[in-house]
């Protein structure tokens, strides 16, 4: 029987697409933005979904879970600041910029509530 685990996880999920879906897009971003912004948008999207990963093995302490998503709701917000440049350098057009700003509204909505909740999460046993 397969345990229930952090890919589970609603947030996860939401975070982990959208970290593919900022991928597929930057590959289509200027090559002089490579060591840039394209690697830090890349960079703090995924940070979203290890953080998450981590804290889910820490949440027997909630203090440590709720750092680790704290770390993730950081890094979400980082994103959704390259997600700024990104549009007003017109690398991202208005309707994309706003679905995925929106989805990363939503993580930081989810991952808040954690926070506030961590014992909600907490290992039984």
């Amino acid at each position: 029987m397969k345990r229930a685990g952090y890919k589970d996880l609603r947030v996860y999920q939401l975070a982990y697409e959208l970290s593919i879906k900022i991928q597929t897009l930057t590959k289509d971003f200027p090559f002089e933005e490579r060591f840039s912004l394209t690697d830090q948008i890349r960079r703090s999207s995924r940070s979203v979904c290890a953080n998450i990963g981590e804290g889910y093995r820490k949440r027997q302490y909630p203090r440590n879970f709720a750092k680790k998503l704290s770390d993730s709701n950081g890094e979400a917000t980082e994103t959704q600041i390259w997600l700024d440049y990104s549009k007003d350098f017109g690398y991202l057009s208005i309707e994309i910029y706003t679905e995925l700003y929106e989805k990363y509204e939503s993580v930081g909505n989810m991952l808040g509530n954690m926070i506030e909740h961590p014992e909600k999460f907490k290992p039984r046993g």
